[in-house]
């Protein structure tokens, strides 16, 4: 795995998600500026509604862990490391991030 640079801060939009192509894989990046980290990624697949959504999901936390909800079924993923919280044994994959200066670093496979 490297370190790649996918983008800078000011491509994100605070409170939201975008999708990055990473070495031909959809990646949801997540700006939360209020919090340590920042910033979060996670594969954009949705595995229970089937389809690359997660970067246009709402963000929020519940019991105080940051998550994000599919736009599809709701379901939840946390965004530390993409576990759903509403299916146990159920995960997105989380990618490491690294916010350098304005520059954004995801450790891409």
């Amino acid at each position: 795995m490297s370190w790649q640079k996918i983008c800078e801060l000011n491509d994100l939009v605070e409170h939201s998600g975008r999708t990055a192509l990473v070495n031909g894989k959809q990646v949801a990046v997540f700006y939360i500026p209020n919090e340590i980290p920042s910033v979060y990624a996670l594969d954009n697949w949705d595995p229970l509604g089937e389809a690359f959504v997660l970067s246009r999901g709402i963000i929020g936390d519940i019991q105080d862990e940051l998550c994000v909800a599919s736009p599809l079924y709701k379901q939840h993923f946390a965004l530390a490391d993409g576990r759903c919280l509403d299916a146990p044994g159920i995960a997105v994959k989380s990618w490491p991030v690294d916010v350098r200066g304005d520059e954004v670093w995801l450790k891409a496979e």
